[in-house]
């Protein structure tokens, strides 16, 4: 049974860290790039960071870069995202999603069930 459980999520204040992890089961995590999305109330759901298979290239939201960090452990099936200088604006549902793309055929994706990042005062 494939999951992806996210956690980490929470309340912080605006210029504070969090760290999310999201901790993969039921595939073989080493063979999928891995991402974190985010979605806002009443927007879209936009890619925020991207780590390929063997954790050699990220990309990252413009809005994100320098402040936010993706990583992964493939020893512990997990990725992670540090978000520091957290805004306001980063407030948004978190998810990660696990693909594997193969020539010539449709990639194989799975999603989490999203973590909840609220920055306020």
């Amino acid at each position: 049974q494939v999951q992806l459980v996210e956690s980490g999520g929470g309340l912080v204040q605006p210029g504070g860290s969090l760290r999310l992890s999201c901790a993969a089961s039921g595939f073989t995590f080493s063979n999928y790039a891995m991402s974190w999305y985010r979605q806002a109330p009443g927007q879209e759901r936009e890619l925020v960071a991207t780590i390929t298979t063997a954790g050699g290239s990220t990309n990252y939201l413009d809005s994100v870069k320098g402040r936010f960090t993706i990583s992964r452990d493939n020893a512990k099936n997990t990725v992670y995202l540090q978000m520091n200088s957290l805004k306001p604006e980063d407030t948004a549902v978190y998810y990660c999603k696990a693909e594997y793309k193969v020539w010539g055929k449709l990639p194989i994706a799975y999603w989490g069930q999203g973590t909840q990042v609220t920055v306020s005062s």
